[in-house]
């Protein structure tokens, strides 16, 4: 197993008016970043939040190449990133859901305390695959073909790249003592995006080569 400590090389925040962030998306353009009642999406080049949508986001974020997927409590909400509108419901797999992505025309989910990570079926919610790990598990991304996903326990924190079949550990980004991962997602080059919990900011942390 691989192990260094990661880089985080750009911070954006804290924002007004934003007591945490949860969920974190990329959609090519715009890095989407969850808070309480709403998607915010934020320019990466200049740091800018450039528009905000009004939906309950409350835990991970992720994106289809069309439209956002959004954790709201026991359920996970299909949405236009261009109006807000919410377009199919589904069930959340139990409670404490927290990470989100989109890999393989299906959703993976985190689950926090119970320290899983579950593929699910992105219209009926059904869960197809279920991934074990020993530490609390908060966002979640693929990233050229590998999934990665954020733990925050006993106030460290880190990256993990793990194998999708087993969830054994495969390399591990340790964060600096006392920065939290509340939400991850890859930026499809060589960057990581990473929700900084309660204080508000994200992140920019190096994927290694």
């Amino acid at each position: 197993m691989k192990r260094s400590a990661a880089e985080i090389i750009r911070e954006y925040g804290p924002f007004p008016g934003v007591d945490g962030v949860h969920g974190v998306s990329y959609d090519g353009r715009h890095v989407w970043f969850a808070t309480d009642g709403r998607l915010n999406a934020l320019d990466p080049e200049s740091g800018k939040t450039e528009r905000s949508l009004d939906v309950a986001a409350d835990a991970g974020t992720a994106f289809d190449g069309q439209n956002l997927f959004q954790i709201a409590e026991d359920r996970i909400q299909k949405i236009d990133p261009q109006t807000g509108t919410v377009l199919n419901t589904i069930p959340a797999p139990g409670s404490g859901n927290s990470g989100l992505a989109w890999a393989e025309g299906t959703l993976w989910v985190g689950q926090h305390r119970d320290r899983k990570i579950h593929q699910i079926d992105p219209e009926t919610g059904a869960i197809l695959r279920t991934i074990e790990s020993n530490r609390f598990v908060t966002g979640v991304t693929w990233s050229h073909g590998e999934l990665w996903h954020g733990t925050w326990e006993n106030d460290e924190s880190e990256l993990r790249r793990v194998d999708p079949q087993t969830g054994a550990v495969l390399e591990r980004l340790d964060m600096p003592a006392g920065t939290g991962v509340s939400g991850l997602e890859a930026d499809g080059g060589d960057r990581f995006y990473c929700g900084g919990g309660k204080i508000g900011v994200l992140r920019v942390v190096r994927r290694p080569r």
